[in-house]
């Protein structure tokens, strides 16, 4: 009995031990931008995909991480606030959700390591020194580089041959904006297009765009990403859609949204790796060290359901390379 009585003692010892040291773990801040709204759903996807991954690593919020969100809402005034207020936080270490939020942090610190999810050409936009040593406070995941601008062309004309006037619509507070219409610009030798590049940072400069090209004949559209347009996909995609332009766009979040079709990166995907750097940044590494990597995942996409609202018959090779066809 007294053996007894004492390994019970023990093990009740040991347990209020574990319970005070897990009381005694230190919290650290994470503190997170992103560009489109809280309740939009590819927002929810990202963290759920970001806090996910830190929980694999052992990182929960509430016991041993805090966690801050801002969202700008396709908003760059917004963004630009919002970051100032989460450097004023302090935190162990920032989120960038893609180019514009990185942007932003950049502009209100250098000195809080950073971890952006989607940025393009971080080397050439002067965020890192190199791909394997970044230098700095700022490491991260690309996506897609700015030669696929001339794949989202390709993949416009192969699904509408007819197409002859294509607007270009992007994000004017983008960075990257530049480097995806130089691409996509040196593709009019191989399809004879006249480009016309739209700067858009509200919904009457959306509309006014799509008006614009729909006036004439031959009409298609090009959406970079951005949260501008991002945040405004559901009104870029009826419009589209009603006035019958057909209409390609980054990511496949907007093919599910209703919009045609779509070629780039898993991006959500990304936020998942993202949580391994902020893990390795809070148990010491240093953001200089650890090299800046590359998206992996790549997804074609296409709206069945919305070609056919169109009018528009999908080549049978191009359905034969689609990884996901929606109907």
């Amino acid at each position: 009995m007294r053996r007894r009585a004492f390994l019970s003692l023990l093990a009740s010892a040991a347990a209020a031990w574990s319970v005070r040291a897990r009381a005694q773990e230190p919290i650290r801040r994470i503190a997170a931008l992103f560009g489109l709204a809280e309740n939009d759903p590819e927002t929810r996807n990202r963290i759920a995909a970001f806090e996910e991954g830190l929980e694999k690593l052992g990182w929960t919020s509430g016991r041993n991480i805090e966690i801050h969100y801002r969202f700008s809402g396709g908003d760059g005034e917004r963004l630009r606030t919002y970051a100032a207020e989460l450097v004023r936080l302090k935190p162990d270490v920032l989120l960038a959700g893609a180019t514009t939020s990185l942007a932003a942090l950049r502009q209100a610190t250098r000195d809080i390591p950073t971890v952006f999810a989607q940025v393009t050409d971080p080397v050439g936009a002067g965020i890192v020194v190199s791909l394997t040593r970044p230098g700095g406070n700022i490491t991260g995941f690309t996506q897609h580089e700015y030669s696929i601008g001339v794949k989202w062309l390709e993949l416009l004309k192969e699904i509408a041959p007819r197409v002859r006037r294509v607007a270009v619509i992007y994000d004017a507070d983008n960075p990257a904006a530049a480097g995806y219409m130089a691409s996509i610009t040196g593709g009019e030798l191989t399809f004879p297009v006249t480009l016309i590049s739209s700067a858009v940072r509200d919904t009457p400069e959306i509309e006014r765009a799509i008006e614009a090209i729909a006036a004439g004949p031959d009409g298609g559209i090009i959406v970079l990403p951005g949260p501008a347009p991002a945040a405004r996909r559901d009104l870029i995609i009826a419009l589209a859609n009603r006035l019958r332009i057909p209409t390609v766009f980054a990511f496949r979040y907007w093919v599910l949204s209703g919009g045609l079709a779509s070629y780039g990166i898993d991006n959500v995907d990304l936020y998942r790796r993202a949580a391994s750097y902020v893990d390795r940044i809070l148990k010491g590494e240093k953001p200089a060290d650890l090299p800046v990597q590359h998206a992996t995942k790549f997804q074609l996409v296409i709206n069945l359901k919305t070609a056919k609202a169109l009018g528009l018959d999908i080549p049978i090779t191009l359905l034969a390379r689609t990884d996901e066809v929606i109907e």
